[in-house]
């Protein structure tokens, strides 16, 4: 005679337990939160939303939920990092109060400003773009062939087109790389225009967030002496306020308008 086995004991649900159905399984899963974490801190510039899921094989919102899960002990941890949304994608930045030490790391290292003319070039492109370089003369009064090629060549700003005026010239506008220099999620984040030249000056002498890259470029010591070109003034980024100020007392055609534009390139 065969002996019954006794049957399973299923352990009752507490009185007034109610099953949550979006329970942070997802969340707390060290496979997603792994795979997201090393993703961002590989990645040598912002990864958006679509790319991360992409390669994370998650969907949007355990993306999303990894990222501020991450965040939630890298707080909780006091760690010295952060993930933040820049240029319509998340990169790990150090926090801004250690900027002196990692700065310390790159003191040998030259280290790339933007001139004031630059500023200024770039603060025009920024406020109204899509713009010509004839235009950007006019405002500022002087030619400004140098800083657009330096813009280029840093791609803070890029092509857009070319105007329907006399000699057809190109039309300039920022980049996702302009939104990732200084931190800025969108076009929406800039500050307005009467606030420009205090967040250009806090941005010449200290970001937001400091990333390593932003810091300084690979430098040889051996070709070259160990000198920095000088750190840019608060009067430089008050000019380029002053410039956009008596730009915006001008009537602003509909395809000047940023919110427009595409600055991801």
């Amino acid at each position: 005679m065969t002996q019954e086995e006794p049957p399973i004991s299923v352990p009752e649900q507490e009185q007034g337990e109610v099953p949550n159905p979006d329970h942070r399984s997802e969340l707390t899963d060290s496979s997603a939160l792994q795979t997201v974490e090393i993703l961002l801190f590989v990645a040598d510039e912002p990864l958006a939303l679509p790319r991360l899921c992409e390669l994370a094989g998650l969907e949007s919102t355990a993306a999303q939920a990894a990222v501020d899960e991450l965040n939630r002990q890298y707080e909780a941890t006091e760690r010295t990092f952060r993930i933040h949304k820049v240029a319509r994608g998340f990169q790990l930045y150090t926090l801004p109060r250690f900027a002196e030490t990692v700065k310390r790391l790159y003191r040998r290292q030259f280290v790339q400003r933007l001139s004031g003319p630059a500023l200024e070039v770039l603060a025009i492109i920024a406020y109204r773009q899509p713009v010509t370089k004839p235009e950007i003369e006019k405002l500022r009064g002087v030619d400004c062939s140098g800083p657009v090629v330096t813009l280029l060549e840093r791609r803070l700003i890029t092509t857009a087109g070319r105007a329907h005026k006399p000699g057809n010239p190109f039309l300039y506008r920022t980049t996702r790389e302009f939104l990732r220099y200084f931190g800025l999620e969108s076009l929406d984040a800039l500050p307005p225009i009467e606030e420009l030249g205090a967040f250009l000056a806090g941005q010449m002498e200290e970001p937001e967030c400091t990333e390593t890259e932003s810091l300084a470029i690979d430098y040889d010591n051996s070709s070259q002496p160990a000198t920095e070109k000088p750190d840019e003034t608060a009067d430089s980024a008050d000019d380029s306020a002053t410039v956009i100020l008596k730009s915006s007392e001008e009537s602003r055609p509909p395809e000047q308008n940023p919110s427009s534009s595409d600055p991801s390139g």
